[in-house]
């Protein structure tokens, strides 16, 4: 049994290993063999954590692996590129726990333009037809066809929210099932994509981690695009020349994930200013005196359009993932259309947190 990962970032850890059932009938591993092109000193601390992980179960979690290799390792051990949660994710996936991209049969979506709630309606009801098992995992990129606000699942309306903005400006306010920070959006100003996968894929990965490891492609694709980005914990994409982006997670007990990033393409900070509340504690934090400077667009740094830019993102995630196209169905739409009527545009979801 074999299973290979690479943190972002790191090195590559292998680990290969047999199962075999004990004599009180549970499963336990054997002969395991840990190996890549990652460095420890001394050498025969991959012996130790090596014959600590003879034995276990095979139902052993991926924290569990983990804590066991860091007990393992002495004060003056030194793994370097790799580490623990990562050998545990590699062990998870010798066990057939985890599961790689070459394991999925991807899709990739774009479009159509929808009402802003539908958007965010398309996220829950599209994950319970992939983990039904009536459409494939995806990559879906947004369009809208009006300007919104899209706020995170655990924040205050109106904490987060300038209403007479809103008004003047005539955005809509949604909000999402995954938590975060509101993104100010209007048609052709950004870029947002849906990613769902099984959670299976991000198996022993510690939440960092995970939102680095599903956005390594979309990393590589700004770099064609001419932007030198990088990850921000816990979920925000930079560049030099400032933020570009952040992303959020929503996962379910049916086994499936959803994982969504929103990039500003063409921003209009002032009007954005107008509409949304950025406290001083949030400003603070990032080091900056006016939030309006947090975001540098990708059309700024990349002179390109937005149909281009998203040219090259959908062949990156194509290429890198052998995804092919999908589509979205009448049926898919009517059923996000009742969502938003049950659920997503009632004023009971949208001020669910006042």
């Amino acid at each position: 049994m074999h299973g290979e990962y690479k943190e972002p970032g790191a090195k590559l850890v292998v680990v290969d290993l047999e199962d075999e059932v004990g004599a009180d009938g549970v499963a336990v591993v054997r002969n395991v063999k840990i190996s890549g092109d990652f460095f420890a000193e001394p050498d025969d601390v991959i012996f130790r954590i090596q014959d600590a992980l003879e034995g276990i179960p095979t139902s052993s979690t991926g924290s569990q692996i983990a804590a066991l290799v860091e007990k393992t390792v002495s004060p003056g051990d030194v793994l370097f590129g790799v580490s623990p949660h990562g050998i545990g994710v590699a062990f998870r996936r010798a066990l057939g726990a985890a599961i790689d991209w070459d394991d999925l049969d991807l899709e990739v979506i774009h479009g159509p333009s929808v009402s802003p709630v539908m958007n965010v309606a398309l996220d829950e009801t599209l994950v319970e037809d992939v983990a039904a098992g009536r459409r494939k995992p995806f990559m879906r990129i947004w369009e809208w066809d009006s300007p919104q606000i899209v706020i995170g699942s655990f924040q205050s309306f109106e904490n987060e929210i300038n209403s007479e903005g809103i008004e003047k400006h005539g955005i809509t306010v949604s909000r999402r099932v995954s938590g975060g920070g509101a993104m100010f959006m209007e048609p052709g100003n950004c870029i947002t994509y849906s990613l769902v996968v099984p959670t299976s894929l991000v198996d022993g990965m510690s939440f960092q981690d995970s939102y680095e490891f599903l956005d390594q492609w979309v990393m590589a694709a700004l770099e064609r695009v001419g932007v030198k980005a990088f990850y921000v914990p816990l979920n925000d994409i930079a560049s030099s020349a400032g933020k570009i982006g952040g992303a959020a997670q929503k996962r379910w007990a049916n086994g499936y994930m959803l994982h969504h990033v929103t990039m500003s393409y063409d921003i209009d900070a002032v009007k954005m200013m107008e509409c949304l509340r950025i406290g001083k504690e949030k400003i603070r934090d990032k080091g900056l005196r006016s939030a309006s400077k947090r975001v540098d667009p990708m059309r700024s740094q990349t002179g390109m359009e937005r149909e281009a830019i998203i040219e090259v993102f959908i062949d990156q995630f194509k290429t890198l993932y052998q995804a092919s196209d999908g589509e979205l169905t009448a049926d898919d739409l009517e059923k996000a259309e009742e969502r938003v009527t049950e659920k997503f545009g009632t004023e009971e979801w949208i001020h669910r947190v006042p």
